[in-house]
């Protein structure tokens, strides 16, 4: 496959081992991502990590504002395939249509299921037990065109957005380069996609990020993990912000919704609709990411008990 000219657009961490698989089994010409971002007290310009795995191994990188407005670039490279993940702009038509083997993406889910930008995150939050990586051809509509290829993942009741998304971020890269042949040599398959089945993972909002403990404890324990470390949910104490990082799910029902009804050394226990979830590790606002037991003994424990979240 070396012989294949092939134009990369990414722009996450997600993207990255993807990105290598192609430079070791292809011909990457041109590595699209988004422009760089200003970050931190000092505004500093950060790359994406796709960038900089481009630059390290000496390919031209292309950073266009609107890829719509601005690809001619991408034309003059006359790649044999445009391959994408996670790039996170939509991809004009006449980019589609012109390489001889079209333009692929590598996308977290197992579609129909969870189209669009977040569908690791919502696989967690709506309490999937499986997801999975499929490679499929491009098309106009978000994340509808044809299925080439599939790989199922089973999610553990233990895993979040950070440990999915590693799994499935290998898995992609792998599926990717085993796909490639049978779509170069045109013996690959081309399964459409039933609409009536699809679900979607629209961009996390702020307002989702936000705890609601009046759900069932194994949703707000969902939610949790399906939000870190990115974005992190959180819940109001005392009218601060509260970053909840990690929780567990317990059987005790005593208490009001949103009541912190016990601390122990197991963590801080507040209750649910149903039942309670166990916050281990939360970060106040303002400061570093810490054990709740640690946290609890800074405010005193007779403090805490009896408060409620989100009042």
């Amino acid at each position: 496959m070396k012989d294949k000219r092939v134009v990369f657009m990414g722009t996450p961490e997600f993207a990255v081992p993807v990105l290598k698989k192609l430079i070791e089994n292809t011909n990457v010409v041109l590595v699209v991502t988004q422009p760089d971002k200003q970050s931190g007290r000092h505004l500093e310009l950060t790359y994406s990590p796709v960038k900089k795995v481009a630059l390290d191994n000496k390919i031209e990188v292309f950073q266009p504002i609107k890829i719509k407005e601005d690809y001619q670039i991408i034309i003059d490279k006359n790649p044999d395939i445009i391959i994408t993940c996670a790039y996170g702009q939509i991809i004009p038509k006449i980019l589609l249509d012109f390489p001889k083997y079209n333009a692929i993406n590598v996308h977290a889910s197992l579609l129909p299921k969870l189209r669009g930008g977040a569908p690791i995150h919502k696989a967690i939050i709506d309490g999937y037990e499986e997801t999975g990586i499929t490679i499929m051809y491009m098309s106009e509509k978000m994340d509808a065109g044809d299925i080439i290829s599939q790989e199922s993942l089973k999610i553990d009741i233990k895993d979040n957005v950070g440990t999915l998304h590693d799994k499935l971020s290998d898995i992609g890269a792998k599926l990717l380069i085993d796909t490639l042949p049978s779509i170069f040599n045109e013996t690959n398959k081309r399964i459409k996609q039933n609409d009536e089945d699809a679900t979607f993972a629209y961009n996390i909002s702020r307002e989702e990020e936000k705890i609601d403990f009046n759900k069932t404890s194994i949703e707000v324990y969902n939610q949790i993990r399906g939000l870190y470390p990115f974005p992190t949910a959180y819940a109001t104490l005392n009218n601060n912000i509260i970053k909840i990082c990690e929780s567990d799910l317990i059987d005790d029902i005593s208490g009001k919704v949103g009541e912190i009804t016990e601390i122990n050394k197991m963590g801080i226990i507040v209750k649910c609709k149903d039942k309670s979830i166990i916050i281990k590790r939360l970060k106040p606002s303002g400061k570093k990411e810490m054990n709740s037991i640690d946290f609890a003994n800074g405010i005193g424990k007779e403090n805490l008990k009896g408060k409620m979240f989100n009042e």
